[in-house]
């Protein structure tokens, strides 16, 4: 698939007075200015962060409120439910609530709705079930800004709410004791980025000092909110990035005994980073909640058994594989559709349809379909008597606007930018679909149907050195606004040895000017010609550590290549 490459600019005159103060290569410096970082301080924060640096949580609107009514819940012993959503973020913040609670108060439990009986956030089942045990109190985790209708029916059954979210609030808030999300119009909280599991630390934090506790009361935690902020990929700056740092320290030097668990039947070897909470921990996490219920990811974060903890792990991995085997049955499925009908191939969305299809992994296909074919992408399957899907989006394009506008064929529908989900009856799925793409045709501009690599600079092979590549290391964790570094280098020449390996990837071997490098570029025989043309190259990579019979060396991770202008 052919890319656009988008190289950044830096303002030169700031990253040579940033050269001037940190005394690091030029290069590093243009992409901290490009990052905001454009001055002694604001790099030794970025670089050096401190526990110290976290806000009071006192300056979140309603802190006081929410602590005082948890305080009043202990004096004259209520019940307290604490509610979460099924996915990471949402069980990793129940999880560690639960526990901190618990430790100072015994009348705790926790609920985590059915993704399928009950769908996404506050349900009225679990409501049903606080009334039932007498709970007169939830605390809702990374959910309940938009239940206003169903706060307002916990309060009719005299149950409280506090809402710890950090999705988005409407004009119409819900009625709850205390709203804590720094996203609020009013909230003068300076660090609005904050994932659920973050926000309901915050409530930890206050509830910590206001109790005179000792601060490893809710730092103990920090693992698992370091996993809620990789998995719900939030910007890692600011606080994310604080608690990120501490909280992957804690992952990689003593974790709970559930994440344990997990990276032991992930075989890891090697030191776990925000990409490895991604790409090992959360999909197994998030697997419960797909394929089965997700209650049994708190109960393996919760649990203080090795033993006990590895059966949870071993539920959590198994539903994994299961998700593995239908997400990759049904993108072959799906695949087949579009690969048999050329007019699905010339669209500028995609839309597939089978009744059988997983409903838990549709909206892993759609992202799986937009590698193979860049566009809008929705994945529907039969939900009882309806159709459900889910849709993702392409770089650039607000796929929520699009979907709305072909509302009249839908029951239901939400989302943001990037992913939506939708309801429908079954005679409207044709009719949708052809709306769909309407919508998406007329308003798409045509280069965001080409996949778009962001460079952050131009650099030569001569400056790829060892403390290079420690001060980028020192960068970490990347993720969302601050992303592994990308390079260019330009006019690089193939040494001759470069080959196919498991006939899709390609081992390089090449030079610029007299400077060596190796490589591997997943997924990219079919460029290999431009190699064995021998003229000069431009190469986009990151830059990685190979060890190998206990050698370490630095190596290209590459991108794409292209023939040099």
């Amino acid at each position: 698939m052919q890319k656009r490459w988008k190289i950044l600019d830096a303002d030169e005159l700031k990253a040579a007075a940033l050269h001037e103060s940190l005394k690091i290569n030029t290069t590093l410096c243009k992409i901290l200015v490009q990052r905001g970082l454009d001055d002694f301080e604001k790099s030794k924060h970025f670089f050096r962060p401190q526990l110290t640096d976290l806000h009071s949580p006192w300056l979140m609107k309603d802190m006081r409120k929410a602590v005082d009514r948890v305080l009043s819940a202990f004096s004259i012993k209520e019940k307290i439910l604490v509610f979460g959503d099924y996915d990471v973020d949402g069980t990793t913040s129940v999880a560690s609530m639960f526990q901190f609670l618990q430790k100072i108060y015994p009348a705790v439990d926790f609920y985590i709705p059915h993704r399928y009986r009950e769908g996404y956030g506050i349900s009225k089942l679990g409501i049903d079930f606080a009334k039932e045990n007498n709970f007169s109190l939830i605390i809702s985790l990374d959910c309940g800004i938009k239940s206003v209708e169903l706060i307002a029916y916990a309060k009719t059954l005299g149950i409280d709410f506090i809402v710890c979210d950090h999705h988005l609030p409407d004009n119409e808030l819900p009625e709850a004791i205390a709203i804590l999300n720094a996203k609020q119009k009013d909230c003068n909280y300076p660090y609005k980025e904050l994932c659920g599991c973050g926000v309901g630390f915050k409530l930890m934090q206050a509830l910590s000092e206001e109790l005179k506790l000792n601060d490893n009361s809710y730092l103990q935690y920090l693992d698992l909110v370091a996993t809620a902020i990789a998995a719900d990929i939030v910007p890692i700056t600011g606080e994310n990035r604080t608690l990120a740092f501490y909280g992957l320290k804690k992952v990689n030097e003593n974790p709970c005994a559930g994440i344990k668990a997990l990276m032991q039947l992930a075989a890891v070897q090697k030191e776990m980073h925000i990409v490895n909470l991604v790409f090992i921990i959360a999909p197994r996490v998030n697997a419960a909640g797909r394929m089965d219920d997700a209650k049994k990811a708190v109960q393996l974060f919760i649990e203080q058994d090795p033993t006990k903890a590895m059966e949870f792990a071993e539920m959590l991995h198994s539903d994994n594989t299961d998700r593995k085997e239908a997400d990759s049955s049904i993108t072959e499925q799906a695949l087949a559709i579009i690969e048999s009908d050329i007019a699905l191939i010339n669209k500028k969305t995609t839309v597939v349809f089978q009744e059988h299809w997983h409903k838990g992994v549709v909206g892993i296909v759609a992202s799986r379909l937009i590698e193979k074919y860049y566009r809008p992408t929705i994945v529907l399957t039969k939900s009882g008597d309806y159709v459900a899907g889910s849709a993702r989006s392409v770089a650039g394009f607000n796929l929520y606007e699009a979907i709305h506008a072909c509302r009249e064929h839908l029951i239901g529908y939400g989302g943001h930018f990037a992913a939506a989900g939708m309801t429908l009856a079954p005679e409207n799925v044709i009719p949708f679909s052809s709306a769909f793409e309407r919508i998406v045709a007329a308003t798409i501009p045509p280069e965001l149907l080409i996949p778009e690599i962001i460079i952050d600079s131009e650099i030569s092979f001569a400056e790829l050195t060892p403390n290079f590549y420690n001060i980028l290391s020192q960068m970490e964790p990347f993720g969302p606004e601050n992303m592994r570094p990308v390079f260019i280098a330009e006019k690089v020449m193939d040494t001759g040895f470069s080959k196919i390996v498991k006939e899709q990837h390609i081992r390089f071997s090449v030079r610029q000017n007299k400077i060596a490098f190796t490589g591997i570029g997943f997924n990219m025989s079919e460029k290999f010609h431009l190699l064995q043309m021998q003229k000069p190259i431009d190469i986009v990579f990151t830059l990685d550590m190979n060890e190998w019979n206990g050698e370490k060396n630095l190596q290209l991770k590459v991108i794409d290549i292209r023939f040099s202008e």
